[in-house]
């Protein structure tokens, strides 16, 4: 009698999980997780018309931002910003065919990472998010887009995930960035160095909260940018 109930509830148990897992499951999908809708109409009229930029920006919060606070660098070089804040590499992975490769540019600017370090959608190593950002790379450069690899910013701390100590990470990641773009005759865009303090965080003036830059943060980052796709447009 034990043994029987006792297979009763293992049953039961094992008919709740799934049961769980599928309604999980399905939010999960409804939730549009890599949030392809949020360019899908922009997208769509580019290809319509045939009005392809002749630069995708693909990031997170840093490239929205962007565009948000200086929308005439993008607008007046025919540039287009598919940033999205949050979004970790296994996202923008997600959508780089319809945000990038079908819009036809010439040349990608990646620019990810640093909210896989900050655990956004949970923990990633290092090779986790390289092999993203590389995956990404060998779509564009498949379809004939010249690929950009930009450094992650300087970051000390994360003011959401505070005590990570993501110094370290950031590094390694930007020394495999330099490497993977001289092996594959990519252009490596160092933001770093130009935005960084004594302590590999970024300087106070440049992003106030540490991670996002501001306006002046974007007055470096520009000529920068320019100067890296020179390399590849001309």
């Amino acid at each position: 009698m034990k043994k029987r109930l006792l297979s009763t509830c293992i049953l039961l148990l094992i008919g709740f999980n799934l049961f769980a897992q599928r309604e999980e499951y399905k939010e999960l999908m409804s939730q549009d997780w890599a949030n392809l809708k949020k360019y899908r109409e922009a997208n769509e009229s580019i290809v319509k018309n045939g009005n392809y930029p002749q630069v995708v920006f693909m990031g997170n919060s840093i490239t929205e931002g962007w565009v948000n606070m200086h929308p005439e660098f993008f607008s007046d070089n025919n540039f287009v910003g598919r940033g999205i804040s949050g979004q970790t590499t296994p996202q923008m992975l997600i959508r780089f065919m319809p945000d990038v490769v079908d819009l036809k540019p010439k040349a990608v600017v990646i620019l990810a990472g640093t909210n896989d370090i900050a655990g956004n959608t949970g923990f990633s190593s290092v090779k986790m998010i390289t092999d993203n950002i590389k995956a990404m790379s060998q779509l564009a450069e498949a379809n004939g887009i010249k690929v950009i690899l930009s450094s992650i910013l300087p970051v000390y701390d994360y003011p959401w995930r505070p005590g990570l100590e993501p110094v370290s990470k950031i590094a390694k990641i930007n020394e495999w960035l330099k490497n993977y773009a001289e092996e594959n005759n990519y252009v490596y865009l160092d933001y770093f160095s130009a935005l960084k303090n004594e302590k590999e965080g970024m300087k106070m003036e440049y992003a106030e909260d540490g991670v996002h830059p501001t306006s002046a943060g974007y007055d470096v980052m520009e000529p920068l940018a320019k100067e890296a796709l020179q390399k590849v447009l001309k």
